[in-house]
């Protein structure tokens, strides 16, 4: 059975707190097309949850009914349990949202930008330290203009974190960035939610939803046809292994638990036991003398099932 119910937090985890953000069979359209059909969802207090899916999947769709950016055309979304769009003013001053573009106003530096936006807010932390912590301190009399595309995505990230949100919406946020830079932002949402903050983030590097995510669910054609923990996901996929046989060697024996995916002379072979798999094919390849060049075992991953449900290997449930 395909999981498609996004799990909570542990129970031990959530004691005593309402959900952060809650969704229940949000559906939108566009004119007579249903871009999101019927998903659900709870983000807890110190919960960080990933809605991951190809292009055009609906997760932008979904997220701008939750940021109070468009009305639902069905169902239920509450943040902090309020309806972000119709009761936006108890919301906002505790909403932090990174959009996929920002398209701040290139004549204003750094630090205006950022002062500039300070203004709008309620409590806002110090600007210098927000622009610490995502390295943009020596930067802060550069022109927005100016910056790469690395430092506006910083820059964007700052203004999401800049009123200390207790809920962080954060659409593809490390786009753009180079390797230490992405671990810069991971290090950020990993201290956002040590505090408390409720995070919600979409995202195509399937590590940085590794990293940070408790809790995933994949959409296809605006539906969720996978939930559960990263782990779990992965899980739903077997092992693989790789290797290659010489025209000469002798035919693959038939191995307990073992599908032959493709055969000699590239062989794959898939299992939902790897090691016992691996350990039955090193013992006939030492018994008979044979080769297994290239040899590559790999445990199921996310990026795996990810791509299951690209090809469309996961139905989508009805």
């Amino acid at each position: 059975m395909i999981p498609t119910d996004v799990p909570a937090r542990p129970a031990e985890a959530r004691t005593g707190t309402a959900p952060a953000v809650e969704v229940v069979d949000l559906r939108r359209r566009y004119g007579s097309f249903e871009a999101v059909r019927g998903i659900s969802f709870a983000v807890h207090p110190g919960e960080v949850f990933a809605l991951l899916g190809v292009n055009g999947a609906g997760k932008t769709s979904a997220l701008e009914v939750l940021e109070g950016l468009a009305p639902a055309d069905g169902g239920t979304v509450r943040v902090l349990g309020a309806d972000p769009r119709r009761e936006r003013a108890a919301v906002r001053p505790h909403l932090g949202v990174l959009l996929q573009a920002g398209g701040l106003p290139g004549d204003l530096t750094v630090a205006e930008t950022a002062h500039t936006w300070a203004r709008t807010l309620t409590a806002p932390r110090p600007v210098g330290e927000a622009l610490a912590q995502v390295g943009l301190t020596g930067r802060a009399d550069v022109r927005v203009g100016s910056l790469s595309g690395g430092e506006r995505r910083r820059l964007d990230l700052t203004l999401a974190l800049l009123g200390r949100p207790r809920v962080l919406v954060l659409d593809e946020p490390t786009t753009g960035l180079d390797p230490e830079s992405r671990r810069t932002v991971w290090a950020l949402v990993h201290e956002m939610v040590e505090g408390g903050t409720a995070v919600v983030l979409t995202t195509h590097h399937l590590e940085e939803a590794e990293e940070l995510a408790d809790s995933i669910a994949v959409l296809r054609a605006g539906q969720v046809v996978l939930a559960g923990t990263p782990a779990g996901i992965a899980d739903t996929q077997p092992a693989t292994i790789r290797f290659s046989l010489a025209p000469t060697a002798p035919p693959l024996p038939a191995l307990p638990g073992v599908q032959v995916v493709s055969p000699a002379p590239q062989v794959l072979l898939q299992t939902r036991a790897l090691q016992p798999a691996l350990a039955a094919l090193l013992g006939w390849a030492t018994a008979s003398g044979v080769t297994l060049a290239g040899l590559q075992a790999r445990s199921a991953s996310l990026e795996q099932a990810f791509l299951a449900v690209a090809d469309g290997a996961v139905p989508t449930p009805r």
